[in-house]
């Protein structure tokens, strides 16, 4: 399988960039961090770390494609991520005073599936994941890059957004940084309700915009 190093170099870069960036993913998993126990944190980030290989999936498929030069489809993906979005933002700002788990507490229950399940749509339902992966694939990777080796692109984006969670859930997760934000954590919560609405309302705005 040959691999470009320059243009292995360029996605890895791009992808670090775009990944490192705050978004839903990021929230979502702070929020996990900080209000559920370790390996639910961890749960989360593998679920969005596999959400990415949808995102590859469609691409290489050339259905990311369609997606996007469709006003219809793209507005109502961008429509059911803003539901989504709001729906999360809904549950943090309803969090109380009592919801961060310090260790010494027990945190609303949440299975791995659960945990599993919110990373992944969380990612899934992303409209900027769509744009992202399609503008990738279509500009940064050459068309003449054998499948296998986009595929594999696709792969390691994957697994190097799964780390990346992984490593802030990780931090977040530690009892020295928990007690920090023990005092106000439900406030930290609800901060990250009104981030998630602001997105939801951004992709809303964007929708509104794109069918006039």
């Amino acid at each position: 399988m040959p691999i470009d190093g320059a243009e292995f170099a360029t996605v890895a870069l791009v992808h670090l960039l775009a990944v490192a960036s705050p978004g839903p993913d990021f929230a979502v998993v702070l929020r996990q961090a900080l209000m559920q126990h370790r390996a639910n944190a961890l749960w989360t980030a593998v679920g969005i770390g596999l959400g990415i290989l949808v995102h590859v999936a469609y691409s290489l498929l050339g259905i990311g494609l369609i997606i996007q030069q469709s006003v219809m489809l793209f507005t109502a993906l961008k429509t059911v991520g803003a539901l989504y979005l709001t729906w999360i933002a809904i549950q943090c700002l309803r969090s109380g005073p009592a919801t961060l788990d310090t260790g010494e507490t027990m945190p609303t229950a949440q299975s791995a599936g659960k945990a599993f399940r919110l990373g992944f749509l969380t990612n899934l339902l992303n409209p900027k994941a769509t744009l992202f992966f399609v503008s990738l694939f279509s500009v940064v990777i050459s068309p003449a890059t054998p499948i296998a080796t986009q595929t594999f692109y696709g792969v390691y984006m994957a697994l190097a957004t799964g780390l990346w969670f992984a490593l802030v859930a990780l931090f977040f997760t530690l009892p020295a940084v928990r007690r920090a934000f023990a005092r106000f954590g439900h406030w930290l919560d609800r901060l990250m309700g009104g981030v998630l609405l602001l997105l939801a309302g951004r992709l809303v705005m964007s929708s509104v915009s794109a069918g006039e």
